[in-house]
């Protein structure tokens, strides 16, 4: 019989889809607010992988990533979900929303995002969110799955995401919580 462990704290991840580039500094002092210090903000990614959001948010839009200093356990991840679904609320014009927020939990061996959308290869959370493992990190580099949406196959968000697991494995190396992986 295994023996229930406590779970590695992780690094969130929040990706940003926006048209709304005005309103970057508000949203980044907003998020530090609800999780703690950025340390990661990714240059502005025009994104070009899906038409879904321009009725909604205007063009052009761009992705944008954060990282925060602070380490979570995994299992808040619905929770967090929740807080970005209230903060996009906060940023809604006219009833349309003006920024996506994608959080996510980064480890040394994967990236999963929180989704409000069933499907088989999504595991059921709480209070309606779910988590889907997007990327698995093998062999010195991110690997998609065959339901990883095309932005996060991409190479630029691949070294973004790659610039950010290096500064959770310095993280957690300092806090002696790393031997060799």
């Amino acid at each position: 019989m295994g023996v229930p462990g406590v779970f590695l704290k992780e690094k969130l991840v929040i990706g940003v889809l926006t048209s709304r580039k005005k309103k970057l500094d508000r949203l980044h002092k907003r998020l530090e607010i609800e999780f703690g210090p950025i340390d990661y903000r990714s240059d502005p990614l025009l994104f070009t992988f899906s038409r879904y959001y321009d009725g909604e948010m205007g063009t052009p839009i761009s992705r944008i990533f954060f990282s925060f200093e602070r380490l979570f356990p995994p299992d808040l991840l619905a929770g967090i979900k929740l807080a970005t679904n209230r903060i996009e609320d906060e940023y809604r014009e006219t009833g349309l929303r003006k920024i996506n927020l994608d959080p996510g939990f980064l480890s040394l061996g994967r990236f999963v995002l929180a989704t409000t959308k069933d499907g088989a290869h999504r595991i059921p959370l709480h209070s309606g969110i779910y988590a889907e493992l997007t990327l698995v990190y093998e062999k010195k580099g991110f690997r998609s799955l065959k339901w990883t949406y095309p932005d996060y196959r991409s190479p630029e968000y691949n070294a973004i995401l790659a610039n950010i697991r290096s500064l959770y494995k310095a993280q957690i190396q300092n806090q002696g919580r790393l031997r060799d992986r």
